[in-house]
């Protein structure tokens, strides 16, 4: 996993909200990923909700090779392929299993993995992980979880999604083990 921690280091080095796009229509993709590009968000993270998802994932990095387009909702290995097919320059799942650990191992692509308690966080941390999705953050916790899981796990870093909002997003990043947030306030 140490390419992993690596490609995500570099891979978020300036990113501090992650835009998390559903995306219905195809016709829809490019001109919301260009009004968010337009407002200075570079990395895009596409959900694998809707049938069109990968095409529109394709479709944004086709018309902004310099966007960071990723693949969200990953939740088996053949989704984790799926995305690594499509030309996604990363992963996230909103939870963590053995056989979606195993299938990112397959793929060099960066991969975000899902967390919601510490004994997860842990788990990740064994298997060489140093990145993870805190998910569905409000509701499990939030900033007082986070702050409560630095102290034992200072190592880790967190991209927590799930009911942040504007108004909350800035005190997430304020938090020593928060690299970035995702959400969808922004779209």
């Amino acid at each position: 996993m140490a390419h992993q921690n690596l490609a995500f280091e570099e891979l978020l080095n300036d990113t501090k909200i992650i835009p998390v796009l559903v995306i219905k229509k195809l016709e829809t993709a490019i001109p919301v990923a260009k009004k968010l590009i337009d407002q200075g968000y570079n990395t895009l993270e596409i959900t694998l909700r809707t049938e069109g998802a990968l095409d529109a994932m394709k479709a944004i990095k086709k018309s902004f090779p310099d966007a960071i387009v990723g693949a969200g909702t990953i939740t088996d290995g053949k989704q984790l392929q799926s995305a690594y097919e499509a030309g996604a320059q990363f992963a996230v799942s909103p939870g963590t299993t053995d056989e979606l650990l195993q299938a990112a191992n397959e793929f060099p692509l960066p991969f975000l993995p899902g967390v919601s308690t510490t004994s997860e966080a842990m788990n990740l941390r064994s298997n060489g992980y140093k990145f993870m999705k805190l998910f569905p953050a409000e509701a499990i916790g939030g900033i007082a979880l986070l702050k409560s899981i630095y102290g034992p796990l200072p190592d880790l870093k967190f991209c927590p999604t799930g009911g942040i909002n504007v108004a909350t997003a800035d005190e997430y990043l304020e938090l020593p083990n928060v690299i970035c947030v995702g959400g969808s306030w922004m779209v």
